[in-house]
């Protein structure tokens, strides 16, 4: 029986390696770990209705937090059924409420095994067992606000009948407060030693919206900071380079990238008076990453304004 406790996590001979179960919820018995993966903070998204099609997919949940993905195997001729109603026992002792719950194709979707398993929305691609004939799938969605802030907790269960186990993907979001302290503005000096020593420096704190090129007000510390290093050397000629991840079309983003890049040129010359023969926008979309595109904190990293020295 699953337990509603939190009880600590724990892990078996048989589970991949670093992976344990989540504090909140036991095993299904019989079951390993196959795929695990922790975000401390990141962004899932999760099935909050039926999705009959997987480019269209209507009713998902959005939410951020810290996000364990567990992958579990469960070897013998042990029904969705009786794996979902194990979880959804131990969730309501527990105090979740149901936000979404659908027992079959005609009520889960007749895409929604598909959008999971091949999307990469909801579960990471390749990640955990493929599963084949599997007719009978379950899913669920619930919720609960604590003290401790807001969890959700998606399962998605399959059987795999010709492998004869069943699957099951779990997923928990503790909806913790994001760090906001763990980046500072570069003041104007660790900029100008950055640029001495390296001959380039990403300026943290320069923002845009998704797929815009025009300068948030949040950018105004950052810019002060640029402005203030161009005035303290003024025979100092840059490059203001602007950096996408890999996210959408490559032409798309070196467009976007060097728009972004202008704009910083633009306001140092229309604000703070800095000459424009001394700026030179340039943009080079995702091609020189400073870390993985493979998932968000990777990409966030990617997304930056940088100063090269001429």
């Amino acid at each position: 029986m699953i337990c509603s406790a939190f009880l600590g996590s724990a892990a078996y001979a048989e589970d991949v390696e670093g992976a344990s179960d989540h504090a909140l919820l036991s095993r299904f018995p019989t079951a390993t770990i196959r795929a695990y993966q922790v975000r401390d903070f990141d962004v899932a998204i999760l099935p909050a209705g039926r999705i009959d099609d997987g480019e269209a997919p209507g009713d998902l949940l959005e939410v951020e937090g810290k996000i364990t993905r567990i992958g579990y195997r469960i070897a013998g001729e042990r029904s969705a059924l009786e794996v979902m109603r194990n979880y959804e026992s131990a969730l309501a002792q527990a105090g979740f409420e149901t936000v979404f719950a659908c027992e079959s194709h005609e009520t889960c979707g007749v895409d929604m095994m598909a959008f999971i398993a091949n999307s990469g929305t909801v579960r990471p691609q390749g990640f955990g067992d493929a599963f084949f004939g599997g007719t009978a799938e379950r899913a669920l969605l619930a919720s609960q606000e604590s003290i401790d802030g807001v969890f959700h907790v998606f399962l998605h269960v399959v059987e795999d009948t010709s492998n004869n186990r069943t699957l099951l993907y779990q997923q928990v979001v503790e909806g913790v407060a994001l760090r906001t302290d763990q980046v500072d503005v570069l003041q104007a000096g660790e900029l100008q030693r950055s640029l001495e020593r390296q001959g380039h420096v990403a300026v943290q704190g320069v923002y845009f919206d998704t797929g815009k090129s025009q300068l948030k007000q949040e950018s105004g510390p950052a810019l002060d900071q640029i402005a203030e290093l161009l005035r303290a050397n003024s025979h100092l000629q840059v490059y203001v380079v602007g950096h996408t991840d890999n996210v959408g079309d490559l032409a798309a983003n070196t467009v976007l990238s060097e728009a972004r890049a202008a704009a910083v040129v633009a306001r140092l010359e229309a604000y703070y008076g800095i000459e424009r023969t001394r700026l030179i926008a340039r943009g080079v979309a995702s091609l020189a990453p400073v870390a993985s595109n493979a998932d968000e904190s990777g990409r966030s990293r990617n997304r930056r304004v940088e100063i090269v020295a001429q």
